[in-house]
């Protein structure tokens, strides 16, 4: 896709979006089966069960609230940047870009580790590669490389081979997890072996966070650990950041209220058919019978060397479609129907970067260059491409393409934006039932539960992996380094979007201003320390202007200083010979003044902008005007016209006195 198709809306039947966002979260089960052992040993199962409630119930509910409130694809950061306005709601959309990055990066890098690891434990990859492609590290450069090459193919084959690959690994998927609950269903002593540990206690747990034994405490305990298993919520955000890519209707696929129930319809048909594989996968793999527990585990020496690493690590469904298994399965299962599945594994793993990919590049185009914090080229979809398979290949090498060490991180991103998510919609909720909209109490009282659900998940994942919130600060230090750089950077440029109007007489007048080229003093005037009497005389005396020259004076009123675009909204006035430019809803008023004299010469001979001087010190006035747009303004003024306008016969005349 090019750079300015990128730029056109393409619209796509709602099944085929969710087989793009799919690709992640469908993409999960590759690892999802180990982690959830992992955290929950032989109690995944009922983890699991916990997991698919709070999706069904909790997460589903407020994204598709997010959805009907940002049919645009801003999602939940743009709902925050919504609610809150200013330098506050700057730095926590940015924050939130750090996290959102970290969960989009993450799920390139883990997914792509992952497929790495599936491909080279395959008995045939083993047998006939060569010996670099052993390496973990080159497999998922290579695979992240092919996924950028493919996003800078274009976005319709990006979409159409998700499709194919979610249909293919699905369905071989199910095939393993229905052969897996039959063998289980009829062979009833594994399950009575299941729940006999169960009931005695022995969980094959690291440390349980209760004491004791029997179904109670096994429930509890699931309550308290289903937060590890946190990989499975995966895909929401990114369901409501491709909105604007869902079609309407075939009518009218711009139909936003269509595309609102479309994506809804995503959303709930994804969660269902993942809460069957969580289930069923956790069955399947987690009960210590068809996967014996030793083959999910990891042993590490005190130097973080590998001692023992299972064969079913990281690839549970693999082990068990291999035929690995020491029961018999299913005669299908074997090295040929392994092998098949390790391709459509690997396949859907490497593609699980699309819907990432997808994300980001909806993402930072959306707020970094509007608010002057990424450099225009940040815009364009090819460059940043290009930029995030980069930033992958680092964060690959510098993970060592291990896929335990990532999921700390790749839980955090996703569970701070879901947190953010329920925060957003419960705010926003409240505001229109304060507004009068009819929302019910217990709707309110509802969310508000959830978003508890998800705040206490958020918190028990980072206090025990401590290593998430870490790498996410790391990307948060990145996103606020890199912004403050770049607005300072930026600082100079013109950044003139448009002059609006309060009405059509303001308009017309401004026009006559302009055209008749009589005016060729411009006096910036601050409102309310002195009157335009006592400014004019002052201003002819200094500058000797004769009283037969017109002034034109400019007030200048603020708006949300932390823009970076600046749009005034002009209004004149007319006190007897005296004209008056009034500027309203200004980022900058340096900026406000520069983009009205240039306008004013363009007709004309260049005008002289007359200023006093600026008071305090070089650096209050440089981070005055950084943050809020003021300081040093005739200097600042002057900077400006002499690099918008090169001719200087053209350039208005910059005078301080």
């Amino acid at each position: 896709m090019s750079e300015s198709s990128h730029g056109q809306h393409h619209h796509y039947a709602w099944w085929l979006i969710m087989c793009l966002c799919g690709v992640d979260y469908f993409s999960t089960l590759g690892y999802q089966p180990s982690i959830a052992f992992e955290g929950a040993g032989t109690l995944a199962p009922l983890a699991t069960l916990v997991l698919v409630l709070v999706t069904l119930f909790g997460a589903y509910p407020v994204y598709s609230y997010v959805a009907g409130q940002t049919p645009d694809g801003v999602g939940s950061i743009g709902m925050i940047e919504r609610l809150v306005s200013g330098w506050k709601g700057k730095i926590g959309v940015l924050v939130l870009i750090g996290f959102a990055a970290t969960d989009f990066v993450i799920t390139k890098t883990l997914s792509a580790a992952d497929a790495a690891a599936h491909l080279i434990s395959n008995s045939l990859f083993a047998g006939s590669a060569p010996p670099w492609a052993h390496n973990q590290i080159v497999i998922a450069a290579v695979l992240l490389l092919l996924l950028g090459a493919m996003f800078l193919k274009g976005y319709s084959e990006v979409v159409g081979i998700a499709t194919v690959l979610v249909i293919v690994f699905l369905g071989l998927s199910f095939l393993i997890i229905a052969s897996g609950l039959w063998h289980l269903l009829t062979h009833p002593a594994l399950l009575q072996q299941w729940f006999a540990e169960i009931a005695s206690g022995t969980y094959h747990l690291h440390e349980a966070p209760l004491e004791g034994h029997g179904l109670w405490v096994a429930l509890g305990i699931s309550l308290l650990i289903f937060p590890k298993l946190a990989l499975g919520l995966s895909g929401f955000e990114t369901g409501v950041l491709l909105i604007h890519l869902v079609r309407g209707s075939d009518e009218n696929p711009d139909d936003e209220q269509a595309r609102i129930a479309n994506t809804r319809r995503l959303m709930l048909t994804a969660a269902l058919i993942m809460s069957f594989f969580l289930i069923g996968s956790s069955l399947v793999t987690g009960t210590n019978t068809i996967i014996p527990a030793d083959e999910l585990r990891m042993d590490k020496d005190d130097a973080g060397e590998i001692t023992f690493k299972g064969k079913a690590l990281d690839r549970a469904l693999a082990y068990v479609a291999h035929g690995e298994s020491p029961l018999n399965i299913s005669p299908l299962f074997g090295p040929i129907f392994g092998t098949v599945y390790d391709i459509s594994t690997i396949l859907i793993l490497w593609f699980a970067g699309a819907s990432a990919m997808a994300g980001l590049l909806n993402m930072v185009p959306r707020y970094l260059p509007r608010y002057g914090m990424a450099p225009e080229w940040a815009s364009a979809y090819r460059p940043l491409v290009i930029a995030f398979t980069v930033i992958n290949l680092l964060v690959t090498w510098a993970f060592k393409a291990d896929v335990t060490a990532q999921g700390g991180a790749y839980a955090t991103g996703v569970l701070v934006l879901m947190t953010s998510a329920c925060i957003a919609s419960l705010v926003h909720m409240q505001h229109e039932a304060s507004a009068g909209a009819d929302h019910h109490l217990l709707k309110r009282v509802a969310f508000a539960l959830i978003t508890l659900v998800f705040i206490y998940t958020t918190i028990t994942n980072i206090s025990e992996r401590p290593d998430g919130i870490i790498i996410a600060s790391m990307f948060i230090a990145s996103v606020l380094v890199i912004s403050i750089v770049s607005r300072v950077w930026r600082s100079q440029e013109l950044r003139h979007k448009e002059f609006r109007f309060a009405d059509d007489s303001a308009r017309m007048l401004w026009t006559d201003i302009c055209a008749e080229g009589a005016f060729r003093v411009l006096v910036p005037h601050r409102p309310g320390h002195r009157s335009l009497d006592e400014k004019e005389a002052e201003i002819r005396q200094r500058h000797r202007i004769p009283a037969e020259v017109p002034i034109v004076f400019l007030e200048v009123h603020y708006g949300d200083t932390s823009e970076f675009a600046n749009a005034p909204i002009l209004s004149a006035k007319q006190e007897g010979e005296r004209f008056v430019i009034v500027a309203r809803d200004v980022v900058s008023v340096s900026h406000t003044i520069a983009q009205i004299a240039i306008e004013m010469c363009k007709l004309g001979r260049p005008l002289d902008v007359v200023f006093g001087w600026s008071q305090g010190s070089s650096l209050k006035l440089a981070l005055e005007f950084l943050l809020f747009g003021q300081g040093d303004v005739p200097n600042v003024v002057y900077d400006l016209v002499e690099k918008a306008v090169p001719d200087t016969g053209r350039r208005p005349t910059v005078l301080v006195g």
